[in-house]
């Protein structure tokens, strides 16, 4: 199955997952919009392909407020847009054994990153991806292994992906029955070699870069599944901890779904 899509917006592009997959998408005549903080970083890469397959906009996820403006902007620049890759995250330690450690400042921030941002894009970009009504359009979030089973070094990383994917169960749901055809997917990424694991972002690791898959080999792995038309794409030792439980748990889901979805019509006026 192709990737049928005529525009990709990628919201954290500027390293890692996003921009590795922003080059797999232009290599394969998809041209893409890219959006992150670095702009060096887009503008490096929007000079490697060229500007006739790659547009870039500066942006930070955490300015909640300014999203909708972020949103309507990119859409009036790019009506075309019809895939969009929310993949922002940041990853950081914390050992509440000693809580004068924990720097709640850290916390807040990525939780917004990894969590609030993520709803707040949705809102804000959903209604453009319905509006397609003659076409298939899709929105697709990184979670990770974590979302699934934490990790106790960083114990809000998993959490914040945890909620995220939470979320995005419910929000296939909801988009299933609403206007349009949004398919809403998501990657569980193993460790992957990018800058997640940074010494500049988690000091006390030393070549944390090297940590896990290497990084094109992931992109591919996900690459293949995305022409595939998967909706939950989990590569490498991802793979292996969602087949062992996460159908089960999604069964559960749809079955208490259906169950409160009964009781509830009774209550609504």
């Amino acid at each position: 199955m192709p990737f049928n899509y005529s525009q990709a917006l990628i919201i954290g592009a500027t390293s890692g997952i996003g921009r590795a997959l922003a080059a797999t998408l232009v290599q394969n005549n998809i041209p893409v919009v890219l959006t992150g903080r670095r702009e060096a970083n887009l503008s490096e890469f929007a000079a490697q392909y060229g500007p006739d397959k790659v547009k870039t906009k500066v942006f930070d996820v955490t300015n909640l407020e300014k999203i909708p403006q972020f949103a309507s902007e990119v859409l009036a620049e790019n009506p075309q847009i019809d895939f969009i890759f929310v993949n922002s995250g940041i990853q950081r330690p914390f050992d509440f054994a000693q809580p004068s450690t924990v720097d709640l400042s850290i916390f807040n921030q990525e939780l917004v990153t990894n969590y609030t941002a993520p709803v707040y894009l949705s809102k804000a970009f959903l209604p453009h991806l319905q509006a397609q009504t003659n076409k298939q359009t899709a929105i697709l979030f990184t979670t990770s292994q974590m979302a699934l089973v934490p990790m106790m070094r960083c114990p809000n990383y998993g959490a914040s992906k945890s909620a995220l994917h939470h979320f995005i169960l419910a929000l296939r749901t909801q988009v299933s029955a609403g206007p349009g055809n949004v398919k809403v997917i998501e990657v569980f990424p193993p460790a992957v070699q990018t800058e997640l694991h940074d010494t500049k972002h988690q000091p006390d690791l030393k070549d944390g870069h090297l940590i896990g898959m290497p990084l094109d080999e992931f992109v591919s792995g996900v690459w293949a599944q995305l022409q595939q038309g998967e909706e939950q794409i989990a590569v490498g030792s991802a793979k292996e901890i969602f087949d062992a439980f996460e159908p089960k748990r999604q069964e559960l889901y749809a079955d208490m779904t259906a169950q409160l979805d009964v009781v509830i019509k009774q209550f609504l006026r």
